[in-house]
């Protein structure tokens, strides 16, 4: 105890010593330990008074002095106005990710529907991360069924192309989408570049809001056509409108009141909170997502959302509205500073009365009855992880389980997977994918892939931070057998790690399902009977880390297959690949083609068709 109150004491002192030297300006700090590693950011009115508050240890709660005590040092950004301080500590936190900040550990990516710039045939696709390519972006959609569904409607109502522009490029004839109504075809020409562009403008309306408007004028073509008695074009503008009526449908919620705007609703059962959002662009509901944080005691709920929405519009974009049902601590405050973010007014508050009141209630009851799902099946979870550590005498219920496995096609291009799952379930923000480097490993040595695996995952831990619980696994489920389980325990050995209890599911006779044998060091073989519960949630996670190891996979060989031969041309830019590739049809006619023949591409000088030749004939 007396080293306990020694080191808040220094903790003290060290912050004391810093804010004497404070201004009273607005502004952003950082509390560091000892081993360099970021601890808390704040934000300040006034740097000195919010410092000068963590002096005053009797005061905090416990997680606060335990922060103090392990603060050796700080660091700080002054800002102009408190609004810019709250940016700067949103994007700090975001960043850097302090322990004794409230984190938003959000898993969910939102999806957009982008139309692709710089192509005289634009593209029509989905699309996540950041947007730095160029053409247009609408969004955000809350969920990937609302946006697939929604695209599926689109391409079949404006028939725009959804294939990558090397593939476009590389066409000879109408691809499979063209036959099922779903793209127009420019690939092959089948439509002219000025009506493709009018299917494009027509789509940037109708996703802009104004639906009402292309639909008129789309009844009004289909009328005409029937009178002239051309029915094939008539069916055309149908099939069009149909679509478009599929879309409309789909949008649960609509109100004239609300064209774009978030809707957040807080609420709180049983030491458990559910945070509702739903997502309002040009009038149309673009669905909604349930998020369930994770808060200590002594954080407000209020303050969870304002951390959740600061942190949520760190990446996605402001709207015009944000509506409530709770008042936030700093509620103006944020205001003022999305405000300055957007550029644009952005305006945040809780309605009492009207339309926007009754989304905002609406919103409330979807996050109770989100809640309540998710408690029933954290129950359910938590009663199967009981059972599983009583099956495999754990010492505690395991907080994570991590589960890893191979995939590969005779040894090519291979690839380890590890998903985790715990009392939440399956925690996919922290799945990872490892290629395997190694040049030493034999074509299909699932041993050796897995030793690297396991290597790179702990090793990279241990340097971070063991004592970090939330990343650290109660258990290693493997897929294999005893082969699997030596090379494991090997790695923990010669890492010194003994504390993480390591579990091999090997495929029954035939691998067939549900006469999996279970091995464990120093621990007989354990086989579960068919319809025991445990045996069903391994096999799930089994099945799980399976599908996952089997989706890097392909992903890595899809990347591998469409890299093009071209693309390893230094100084070649897009346009010119593009151009070489409408011309021969492939980058392997590029390759087998004459000096003279690239010559003859549009934009490719006598230099540059020599680079090329040169390039693939090897006289580089």
């Amino acid at each position: 105890m007396t080293t306990i109150l020694s080191s808040l004491e220094q903790g003290a002192l060290r912050i004391k010593s810093y804010a004497q030297k404070l201004p009273s300006h607005p502004g952003v700090y950082r509390m560091i330990n000892v081993r360099d590693e970021v601890l808390y950011v704040g934000k300040a009115k006034n740097l000195k008074k919010r410092v000068i508050s963590y002096t005053h240890v009797d005061r905090l709660p416990i997680r606060l002095q335990r922060m103090v005590a392990e603060t050796v040092r700080m660091e700080f950004v002054t800002t102009h106005t408190e609004a810019e301080a709250l940016l700067l500590e949103v994007n700090l936190i975001k960043k850097l990710e302090p322990r004794y900040n409230v984190l938003m550990r959000d898993s969910k990516s939102f999806a957009f529907i982008r139309i692709t710039g710089e192509h005289p045939y634009p593209r029509l696709t989905k699309h996540r991360g950041a947007q730095n390519l160029p053409g247009d972006y609408y969004g955000p959609f809350a969920s990937a069924e609302a946006v697939n569904t929604t695209l599926t409607a689109l391409h079949r109502a404006f028939l725009l192309r959804s294939c990558p522009d090397s593939v476009f490029a590389s066409r000879t004839r109408p691809c499979l989408q063209y036959q099922i109504k779903r793209c127009s075809a420019p690939c092959v020409r089948y439509i002219s570049e000025k009506d493709y562009q009018k299917l494009v403008t027509e789509t940037r309306a109708f996703l802009a809001g104004k639906s009402n408007k292309i639909q008129e004028d789309l009844a009004k073509r289909m009328e005409e056509a029937s009178q002239t008695q051309d029915y094939e074009r008539a069916a055309i503008f149908r099939d069009r409108i149909r679509a478009l009526t599929t879309i409309q449908a789909r949008q649960i919620i609509n109100t004239p009141h609300v064209k774009n705007a978030d809707v957040f609703a807080l609420y709180q059962a049983e030491g458990r909170l559910c945070i509702q959002l739903f997502l309002f662009r040009h009038g149309s509901n673009y669905g909604s997502y349930s998020f369930f944080p994770s808060y200590e005691e002594d954080v407000e709920p209020e303050s969870v959302l304002e951390a959740y929405i600061s942190q949520f519009y760190e990446e996605a974009p402001l709207p015009e509205e944000i509506l409530l049902n709770v008042v936030l601590p700093q509620q103006k405050l944020l205001q003022e500073a999305f405000t300055q973010k957007r550029q644009k007014r952005v305006v945040v508050h809780t309605p009492k009365v009207g339309a926007k009141a009754d989304l905002v209630r609406h919103a409330l009851q979807n996050a109770k009855e989100a809640l309540e799902r998710h408690l029933s099946e954290h129950a359910s979870q938590q009663n199967l992880l009981k059972a599983f550590m009583d099956t495999f005498e754990l010492p505690v219920l395991p907080h994570r389980i991590e589960v890893y496995d191979n995939s590969h096609i005779q040894g090519a291009m291979p690839v380890g997977a590890m998903i985790v799952a715990g009392p939440e379930g399956f925690q996919k923000n922290a799945y990872r994918k490892f290629n395997i480097r190694s040049q030493d490993i034999a074509r299909g040595d699932d041993y050796a892939m897995l030793r690297e695996v396991l290597i790179r995952r702990f090793s990279r831990a241990l340097a971070q931070d063991k004592d970090d619980t939330a990343q650290w696994p109660d258990v290693v489920l493997i897929d294999g057998g005893k082969g699997q389980l030596s090379t494991a325990e090997a790695v923990f050995a010669d890492l010194g790690i003994s504390d993480v209890r390591l579990i091999a599911i090997a495929k029954g006779p035939d691998r067939h399902a549900g006469r999996e044998t279970f091995h464990m060091p120093g621990y007989a073989p354990i086989h579960l009977a068919p319809n025991d519960k445990v045996l069903y949630f391994l096999q799930r996670l089994r099945d799980e880390a399976h599908r996952y190891a089997i989706r890097a996979h392909r992903q890595r060989r899809t990347k591998a297959i469409r890299t093009s031969k071209l693309d390893a041309i230094p100084g070649i830019a897009s346009t010119r690949k593009r151009a070489l590739l409408q011309h021969f049809g492939s980058a392997k006619a590029v390759e087998g083609a004459g000096i003279k023949d690239l010559e003859n591409v549009k934009g490719v000088s006598k230099s540059l068709a020599k680079k090329i030749y040169d390039f693939f004939h090897g006289y580089g």
